[in-house]
C-alpha cells in the first residue's frame, strides 16, 4: 500500500474500496462471477443480457464502422443522437430539450453520473442524499468528489421511503439529491408522493435532482414518469440515463445526461477530462434506436415482465420470499425461510449449492443499515427463457 497515494487511499477507505488489510477490495460482482466461472452455476448476479439488441441498431453500428465512423466523434456527441435524445424526451415524455446545449453523451450512465458530482460538488461540507440501497457506483463517485453521503432507506415491502426520513435527511447541506428509478437493486418505482416531496425539498434547500433512469423502458404497471416532468423541477434536474438496458448493449456504453445548459456545460467541463469522448460507431446506431416504433419499448417492458414471472415462480416454489419488482432487471427474495439470514454467506454458498448465482442486497447497503436487508438477495431477471427456467428448476431442487 506505500506505493498508492493518500488521497486515492482515503477515497476508496471512504467508498468501501479497500480491504481490511488495505488492499483493493474485489467487487462482490467480480466475486460471484468468479463463482460461477468456478462450479458451473448459472450467473444470476450481475445485471447484463445474454441476448443481443434489436437488429436494426446492430446493423446501424456494423455500417457505421464500414464508412469510418472510427475515430473521435464531437466532444458533445454526434449531433445525430444528440437530435435523437432530445426526439425521445419530447415523443415519450413531452420534455423540450436542446440538443445542442442540454444534452451530452458520455461513456455510459456512470460516467454521466460521476462526471456530474464531480463537476456540482464544491467541497467536503457538500451533501448528497441516496435512497438505500443503492447502486454501488454511487458511494465511490461521491466520495471520489469528496461530499458527504446520506441515505435514506427503502423499506419492505415496497421499498418506499418515509417521506419524513427523507425531510430530515435533506437540509440546506445537499447539494444533490440522487434519484435512481426505476430502482437498482429493488425493482421499486417511486410513486408521485415520493417524486413531489423531492421536487419540494430541493426547492425549499435549494438541491440539484440528479436523476438515473437507465431502466426507464422497463417499468412495469404504468409508464415511467422522470422527475423532470413535475413542476418546479426541470430548472434544477439533471436527467441521467442509457441505451444498455433498452438495447440490450450494455458494452456499448453509450449515456447521456440532458438538463439546464449552464449544469450541463459544468459536466461536460469534466467528462472531457474523464473519457473525452466514445463509442463513435456505436453513436449512430443507438440514434436508430431511440427512433424504433413504440413497439419496440411495450415489447422490451412485456417481455422482461414475464421473465421476472418465470424467475418469481421458482423462487417461490423453492421456499423464497419474493419482492415483485415494479421496474428493472433485478428480482428481491428473502432467503431467511432457507437458512439465508445471512445474505452474503447465503450467496456465497449458493453456486455450489444450488448451481445459481445471486448477489446479496447488503452489498448496496451502507454499513449503518446493513441488519434491516440481512436476509435479501438480488436475482437478475435480464436472461434467456431457457436460462431462467433452467436456474428456477435448479432453485427448487435446492429448496426441496
Amino acid at each position: 500500500m506505500s506505493d498508492i497515494p493518500g488521497a486515492w487511499r482515503r477515497t476508496a477507505a471512504g467508498a468501501g474500496l479497500l480491504s481490511a488489510d488495505g488492499a483493493v477490495a474485489p467487487t462482490i460482482f467480480a466475486e460471484m462471477s468468479a463463482a460461477a466461472a468456478r462450479t458451473g452455476a448459472i450467473n444470476l448476479g450481475q445485471g447484463f443480457p445474454d441476448e443481443d439488441g434489436p437488429a436494426e441498431v446492430l446493423d446501424a453500428a456494423r455500417e457505421a464502422i464500414a464508412r469510418g465512423a472510427n475515430q473521435y466523434p464531437p466532444g458533445r456527441g454526434i449531433p445525430d443522437l444528440l437530435a435523437a435524445i432530445s426526439e425521445h424526451q419530447q415523443r415519450f415524455y413531452g420534455l423540450s430539450v436542446d440538443p445542442e446545449r442540454e444534452v451530452i453523451v458520455t461513456a455510459g450512465a456512470t460516467e454521466a453520473l460521476t462526471a456530474t458530482l464531480l463537476a456540482l460538488i464544491d467541497g467536503p461540507d457538500d451533501e448528497v442524499v441516496v435512497f438505500e440501497p443503492y447502486y454501488d457506483s454511487y458511494a465511490a463517485a461521491v466520495a471520489l468528489a469528496g461530499a458527504r453521503l446520506r441515505t435514506v432507506p427503502l423499506r419492505t415491502p415496497d421499498f418506499q421511503p418515509d417521506l419524513g426520513e427523507l425531510a430530515a435527511s435533506v437540509n440546506d447541506r445537499t447539494r444533490i439529491i440522487l434519484v435512481n428509478d426505476p430502482h437498482n437493486p429493488t425493482g421499486a418505482v417511486f410513486g408521485p408522493e415520493v417524486l413531489a416531496e423531492i421536487v419540494r425539498l430541493a426547492v425549499l434547500h435549494d438541491a440539484t435532482i440528479v436523476t438515473d433512469e437507465v431502466y426507464e423502458h422497463l417499468a412495469f404497471h404504468a409508464p415511467h414518469t422522470p422527475i423532470a416532468t413535475l413542476p418546479g423541477a426541470a430548472e434544477r434536474t439533471l436527467t441521467i440515463s442509457s441505451a444498455g438496458k433498452t438495447f440490450n448493449t450494455t458494452g456499448w456504453k453509450i449515456g447521456w445526461v440532458h438538463g439546464p445548459a449552464e449544469l450541463i456545460t459544468a459536466v461536460l467541463t469534466v467528462k472531457q477530462y474523464l473519457t473525452y469522448v466514445n463509442g463513435s460507431p456505436f453513436q449512430p446506431a443507438i440514434a436508430v434506436g431511440l427512433r424504433l416504433p413504440d413497439s419496440y419499448f411495450a415489447d422490451a417492458a412485456a417481455a422482461l415482465t414475464r421473465k421476472h414471472e418465470i424467475l418469481g415462480a421458482g423462487l417461490r416454489a423453492a421456499g423464497f420470499s419474493v419482492h415483485p419488482p415494479r421496474g428493472g432487471y433485478f428480482t428481491v427474495a428473502d432467503a431467511t425461510a432457507l437458512g439465508g439470514s445471512d445474505a452474503a454467506a447465503f450467496c456465497r454458498a449458493l453456486p455450489e449449492r444450488a448451481g445459481v448465482v445471486a448477489i446479496p442486497l447488503t452489498s448496496f447497503v451502507s454499513a449503518q443499515h446493513q441488519a434491516d436487508y440481512a436476509g435479501l438477495v438480488r436475482f437478475a431477471a435480464c436472461k434467456r427463457v431457457e436460462v431462467l427456467e433452467e436456474a428456477a428448476s435448479r432453485l427448487v431442487a435446492f429448496g426441496a
